[in-house]
């Protein structure tokens, strides 16, 4: 889509840094330049403000990412386009039928209702929870990976959803700040809540989170 609408050499695409490589390795495949933009803190995609703070006169579009199931703010990034004459794409997360989608909400209310000592989603419009991402308090990544080993220890899968920001990564390296995108980096991590755990197998994520979280404060 990229090199249809002809993009290429010399051209800038607007991209987020917290996420897989695939986009922007799209954007080299064609001969543009990434640049990479900072994410909202609540639903970890880049905004209408994130976009504008990195426009130039090079930049010729914007890949616009949702994040965990939770989408991004369509409408107003589609303004913005506009408004700078960028073509607007999405790259959207793999598809999941309604009833399993509703199990997962069931999954992460029960979740939202009980967990205590880590920063759960905002659930927002259409939050389909393909990950449910809470923040964990404390000294960074230090902590949040001590937390994750020690859920696992207890029996718990969760995951680190982003290891290291694109802007980091030796293929992508870019001097440039992205607080938000670091910050989630640090702190962030997936617990389950796939359609088949039973409410057995929630009460441990809740019962194993509970017992580890009230260990954790947040850093001043």
């Amino acid at each position: 889509m990229l090199r249809a609408a002809g993009i290429g050499v010399g051209d800038e695409v607007v991209v987020p840094a917290f996420g897989n490589a695939e986009v922007a390795g799209a954007v080299t495949l064609v001969g543009a330049s990434p640049v990479f933009a900072d994410v909202d803190p609540v639903t970890y995609c880049l905004t209408p403000d994130t976009v504008e703070a990195v426009v130039t006169a090079r930049t010729a579009g914007v890949v616009v990412v949702h994040r965990f199931g939770r989408p991004a703010d369509v409408r107003r990034l589609h303004e913005t386009g506009r408004r700078h004459a960028l073509l607007v794409l999405e790259h959207g997360e793999s598809e999941a039928p309604y009833d399993e989608i509703a199990r997962r909400r069931e999954r992460a209310a029960y979740l939202d209702a009980r967990l205590r000592g880590v920063r759960m989603p905002d659930g927002g419009d259409g939050h389909t929870y393909q990950q449910y991402v809470v923040r964990v308090p404390g000294n960074g990544r230090p902590d949040r990976d001590a937390f994750a080993r020690a859920l696992r220890a207890k029996g718990v899968e969760c995951r680190v959803p982003v290891k290291t920001p694109l802007h980091r990564l030796p293929e992508f390296r870019r001097c440039v700040a992205l607080p938000e995108t670091e910050l989630a980096a640090d702190e962030t991590l997936a617990l389950p809540v796939d359609a088949s755990l039973t409410k057995r197998d929630m009460q441990r994520i809740v019962s194993a989170c509970n017992a580890l979280g009230g260990l954790l404060q947040p850093a001043f």
